[in-house]
């Protein structure tokens, strides 16, 4: 009897004094997991260092060079070589076929790749988004309507199409780019959300909801979306890349962007006519093109591994 007592008088010690119980670990969402495991990719890593110091550049390409991009000099610079000696310079990159500076031409072009390419993946994202829930939930004859339209836009060659819609502009600028790729190019992401609604509205949460007398539009944006959002996050990610890449093919074909704008697509065309005497002036371009889709690359590859479970 005296054991008893003294156990019994022993727990509000030991509860007191004792090592505190742990607690359970709290269950992470899909987002803050994927952030988990894209920390630890070294491709997630690099790739997101180059696309941040791109983003940079074209934000304040001051920072990076004092020189003019637009100003030539064919007596003193024409088709001068690199200098690889004097780094940041205006003739670290040599010299173009007008006497202008091939680094600081390099800089200044990647305002309008990162303008072109983030603009068009934000509108295909949009547009492709709605149109893909809409199609997918409400099935029926909104998605008869909304399939159809898509495979027509769909069967239209992105490429061959915004030679078309360029061609009526008189004045091709960023914005013009921009619209001629994102009226061709919604057609994927609607197709993926579309697939991905069909999955996600059959879950036992949004039958809940749907008992529970949640409306159309609550259920759309508060249960479907997030869940459905994924695998088009995944495609936008990459898709950027190639949009980037198809502005400077429409550029370098004289039917995208035109001067005065600083392109790299125009600066490969420039060049094409030197590329025997110089070919560091298509080399440079070309590369840093080159580097920009292959980052936005890497980093869609990443993010699909973290955000797909069948990966994991």
């Amino acid at each position: 009897m005296p054991d008893l007592i003294q156990k019994t008088a022993d727990i509000p010690a030991q509860r007191a004094g004792g090592p505190a119980e742990p607690k359970p670990e709290k269950a992470r969402s899909l987002g803050s997991d994927a952030w988990h495991d894209l920390r630890r990719k070294p491709i997630f890593v690099i790739s997101a260092l180059l696309i941040l110091l791109l983003i940079l550049i074209a934000i304040a390409p001051g920072l990076f060079t004092s020189v003019d991009p637009r100003a030539g000099d064919l007596r003193a610079h024409f088709l001068t070589k690199p200098n690889y000696s004097h780094f940041f310079q205006a003739d670290w990159f040599g010299y173009d076929g007008q006497g202008r500076s091939i680094y600081a031409r390099v800089i200044y072009g990647a305002r309008a790749s990162v303008v072109v390419g983030i603009c068009v993946t934000t509108g295909v994202t949009v547009l492709g988004g709605i149109t893909g829930m809409l199609a997918g939930y409400f099935g029926g004859w909104a998605d008869v309507i909304i399939s159809r339209v898509t495979d027509i836009f769909f069967g239209i060659p992105l490429l061959l199409g915004a030679l078309v819609i360029l061609n009526a502009f008189t004045s091709r600028t960023i914005w013009s780019v921009v619209f001629a790729l994102v009226a061709l190019g919604w057609t994927q992401m609607t197709r993926v959300m579309r697939g991905s609604v069909i999955t996600v509205k059959q879950a036992d949460y949004v039958t809940a909801a749907k008992a529970l007398g949640a409306g159309t539009s609550r259920i759309l944006v508060k249960h479907i979306l997030p869940n459905a959002i994924a695998p088009v996050i995944v495609v936008a990610t990459i898709a950027l890349g190639g949009y980037i890449a198809t502005e400077a093919t429409l550029s370098f074909l004289g039917i995208g962007l035109q001067d005065p704008t600083i392109s790299w697509g125009i600066d490969i065309n420039s060049a094409q006519k030197v590329i025997r005497t110089a070919p560091f002036a298509l080399f440079f371009p070309a590369g840093m093109l080159s580097l920009t889709v292959l980052a936005f690359i890497m980093l869609g590859d990443a993010v699909r591994d973290a955000l797909d479970p069948k990966l994991r």
